[in-house]
């Protein structure tokens, strides 16, 4: 793929499609890329309006599940898990220093976020640490070019999960209203080259129950990554095979009331 960029903007990438029918290469020496998880989760919040159940356990679950990968597409698998009292405004920001610092480019980076996700007055989307004061965004939120610039500036390959607009106990188990359509949209530019997976569309809710034992999202996600979503049973889970089995398994779980994006 080629993207044509100036000062002012970056092309749709051209792609074509080429197969290779020479000889394979079978003593080549292949190293493995490493994976580095920065997996977030926020609940316990210190405002009692916006407690979530299960955000804190999603992002250990998903950071377990990537573990279990050591030894097959990756050579190791580095996880790092700021959640709960341990999810402050700094202690997030420590963590996508940590991920900036030690990508390469010859890994691969994944950043899982799970809790509130808000936009303020002028629209601009916060995710919201264990300290946060709604009143104060800027100063206690974790806005959304900093995930942005870290993200976007990894030197591997770059994939991020948000589980996030959640509204704690304000809406019941509903996790949240804040629109992250722009969010998405301009992190999954083609000049930025990463994948982007969010656990709802638009100003929908994003659900957590607890017969599911995580968000909808979230488990979905794990089932997906541990084999659900591997459609040609080859054992790999590509992203596309991925986003069409959130897709249908997020649908199931919240009787449509839930659509995931990619």
């Amino acid at each position: 793929s080629i993207i044509a960029e100036n000062r002012n903007a970056a092309s749709e990438p051209s792609t074509i499609r080429l197969r290779w029918k020479g000889k394979a290469v079978r003593d080549e020496f292949v190293v493995k890329p490493k994976l580095y998880v920065l997996a977030i989760g926020v609940g316990a919040y210190q405002d009692p309006n916006l407690k979530l159940g299960f955000a804190a356990k999603d992002a250990r679950d998903f950071a377990q599940s990537m573990e279990r990968q050591k030894g097959g597409l990756y050579r190791d698998v580095t996880v790092r898990i700021p959640a709960d009292q341990k999810a402050t405004k700094d202690d997030i920001m420590d963590g996508l220093e940590w991920i900036q610092r030690e990508t390469t480019s010859k890994d691969v980076a994944m950043v899982f976020l799970a809790g509130h996700g808000v936009n303020d007055p002028a629209g601009i989307y916060y995710y919201l640490p264990v300290n946060a004061d709604t009143d104060k965004l800027k100063r206690t939120g974790v806005s959304f070019s900093d995930i942005r610039n870290t993200v976007a500036s990894l030197a591997g390959k770059a994939v991020l999960f948000v589980d996030t607009c959640h509204s704690g106990n304000v809406m019941g188990t509903r996790r949240g209203v804040a629109d992250i359509t722009a969010v998405v949209n301009e992190l999954a530019s083609a000049e930025n080259g990463v994948v982007v997976f969010a656990s709802s569309t638009g100003r929908q809710y994003s659900l957590e129950d607890a017969s599911w034992g995580n968000g909808a999202f979230t488990k979905a996600l794990i089932a997906g990554l541990t084999g659900g979503a591997d459609f040609r049973k080859d054992g790999v889970v590509t992203h596309q095979g991925l986003s069409y089995f959130l897709g249908q398994e997020v649908k199931t779980l919240t009787k449509g009331r839930q659509t995931p994006v990619t």
